[in-house]
């Protein structure tokens, strides 16, 4: 195995005060193009879009926005013309919708004992849109269903399948489409422009630079709610649960940062995440090795340095044109699966989620393509130790994406490079041409808490 040591680096480089990006107009459009065109492939006459807060994403891709508080529909025939079916509180988004639309109001996708005034039926509604019982009609929900049976269900509330099912002639005329917009093959959204990798570059900078401010201001004595503070900032909604937790994570059934009290030799843990991008780190609080708990005294051996090496053979590997497969391989050769206990893809997508869904699992043979944006997903669970973690974000952009980066978001590409700079030369990992860098934390990492000047690198 490749040779690493704890020495002494600068930390990488952060960018505070950025201003927030906007999707153009004429991307916007080019994503309903290629969701018809999608529609076209497949043979339907209408899509119905379910979003809801936590479920808001593939309506959000062509609408702009989420429904908030409420549930919602986006209903798009294959000609073109889009309607929203909205609830109460959720009306007055429509005129704002990137892809105009028609509106259509639905009170039951309000919330509990708000007024029904005129309450249509659902399937009413949707026969207002176009759907007649002839009608092949796709749902969008927000799962893929890969399982061994095969079987595809729906994942949106029963309620409006049923509705959905009326509308179009029966059961028979409705299928689970969720595919089109993420399956990591063919999905819609799977593959950004460089204006969509600029506009998530935003998130992932954010959230890679609080990160390392927390990380900068763990000592002994602080409070979870005080290290969590540094986690949040510009007002921007997480797509995850924030994390900063020190000990048991999971005390009392908590998942948010407390008033635990940091001391030496815990167990640390810090992620949080944004459109874009989420950033994760977990170490112990201590100095030295000589400061961990007598019974994880070989972590740096045993769990951080071989998950260290897992990374940096990942970030090595990563490059188009290989399948999501021999990205997993390259991960299960250097970090065995058996035996460090992780169980999830070792990499998956990002966009609005922060797991969108993964090319990479065993025997996968899809190929990684430009435009792809990926998270660094190795979580090992070695019995009886803390975790370790390096969570972050990076893409993948052809010479044509590349320099459109560069001609069309130079800041943004300056950045990029700056990033690719330090891990190149100051971490020494090796890059392919292709890799871009959205956070600016990749390969950085400080097994040690306190000790804020010596991080992982080869040695």
């Amino acid at each position: 195995m490749t040779r690493y040591a704890l020495k002494p680096v600068p930390e990488p480089a952060t960018f505070s005060q950025l201003p927030t990006p906007v999707i153009p107009g004429n991307v916007m459009h080019q994503r309903l193009e290629k969701v018809l065109a999608a529609m076209v492939r497949d043979s339907l006459d209408y899509l119905v879009v379910y979003a809801d807060k936590e479920h808001g994403a593939n309506f959000e891709y062509l609408a702009g926005f989420i429904p908030r508080f409420e549930e919602a529909l986006l209903v798009v025939n294959a000609k073109g013309s889009l309607t929203y079916i909205m609830g109460n509180e959720n009306l007055k988004l429509v005129p704002f919708a990137r892809n105009p639309g028609a509106c259509l109001h639905a009170p039951v996708f309000s919330l509990p004992n708000q007024p029904m005034d005129n309450d249509k039926p659902l399937a009413e509604l949707l026969a207002e849109c176009g759907l007649t019982g002839q009608s092949r009609t796709g749902v969008v929900g927000w799962k893929l269903f890969t399982g061994r049976d095969g079987a595809q269900p729906f994942d949106v509330p029963a309620f409006i399948l049923d509705a959905v099912s009326v509308a179009s002639g029966g059961r028979r005329n409705v299928s689970n489409v969720t595919s089109l917009f993420i399956s990591p093959a063919y999905g819609v959204r799977c593959r950004n422009s460089a204006s969509e990798v600029a506009f998530y570059e935003y998130g992932a900078n954010l959230a890679s630079t609080n990160v390392l401010n927390a990380l900068n201001a763990i000592e002994i004595g602080k409070t979870e709610k005080e290290i969590g503070h540094l986690l949040a900032s510009s007002g921007q909604p997480n797509n995850v649960i924030m994390i900063a937790a020190t000990g048991e994570r999971f005390a009392h059934a908590s998942l948010y940062p407390g008033d635990k009290t940091i001391h030496r030799g815990d167990k640390f843990s810090l992620t949080v995440g944004f459109k874009g991008g989420l950033t994760s780190r977990a170490a112990y609080v201590v100095a030295t090795a000589e400061e961990l708990p007598e019974n994880v005294a070989d972590y740096l051996s045993r769990v951080a340095t071989p998950y260290y090496h897992a990374v940096v053979t990942w970030l090595e590997t990563l490059r188009t044109g290989i399948t999501g497969g021999e990205l997993y391989q390259a991960v299960e050769r250097v970090l065995p699966k058996k035996t460090a206990g992780w169980h999830l893809n070792p990499g998956h997508l990002v966009a609005d989620e922060e797991w969108l869904c993964s090319p990479v699992w065993e025997n996968s043979t899809i190929r990684l393509e430009s435009g792809m944006l990926f998270q660094i997903d190795i979580i090992p669970a070695v019995k009886g130790y803390g975790g370790s973690s390096i969570e972050d974000t990076v893409g993948l952009a052809d010479a044509a994406l590349r320099q459109e980066l560069a001609e069309r978001y130079p800041q943004v590409w300056q950045r990029m490079q700056a990033r690719k700079r330090y891990v190149t030369e100051v971490l020494k990992i090796r890059l392919a041409e292709e890799v871009v860098l959205l956070s600016n934390t990749v390969g950085y990492m400080r097994p040690f808490l306190l000790d804020k000047t010596r991080a992982l690198v080869k040695a």
